[in-house]
């Protein structure tokens, strides 16, 4: 397996669950270091027209507490998304981008993105979408409607 030495992700990460584990893992398996993209409030708010249950801060140190917990790695960077693409868009040092199943076909469009800004091309690596116990994906809006808890399972009513 090819190893990049920065692999870049991006996302919400509203509430941490079983699908962020495994973009997280990935990312972390195929990469030297991990530049990780958390969208602002402020662009979950007036662009993504996202609701959430956690703010930028709390998102972050979710995030981090996760990376230390289950992949026990400090080889990575979190910076703060005000716009789609973040550092791809700028940076020559990201070789790689990891996307979900679910954001694949925007990832496509980054590299015709970074061939104008005169940027090299990246390697996209989808990852399948972690399903629940019902067969639909894992979601963070999914738990915050209590359809089903972290892990994917149904969440019994009452």
């Amino acid at each position: 397996m090819k190893k990049y030495n920065q692999v870049a992700l991006g996302g919400t990460f509203d509430i941490i669950h079983r699908g962020h584990l495994e973009l997280l893992k990935e990312s972390f398996k195929v990469g030297h270091f991990v530049v990780i993209g958390v969208t602002s409030d402020e662009f979950v708010r007036s662009v993504l027209k996202k609701k959430i249950k956690n703010h930028y801060y709390i998102r972050v140190r979710n995030i981090k507490k996760t990376i230390e917990n289950e992949i026990g790695s400090n080889s990575y960077q979190i910076t703060r998304l005000v716009d789609h693409f973040g550092p791809l868009m700028t940076s020559n040092k990201i070789d790689c981008l990891v996307v979900s199943e679910e954001s694949e076909e925007k990832g496509k469009t980054i590299n015709p993105l970074r061939i104008k800004l005169g940027l090299p091309i990246i390697d996209i690596i989808s990852v399948k979408m972690i399903l629940a116990n019902d067969g639909l994906p894992i979601s963070s809006s999914r738990i915050r409607s209590n359809e089903i808890d972290i892990n994917g399972s149904k969440i019994m009513d009452k």
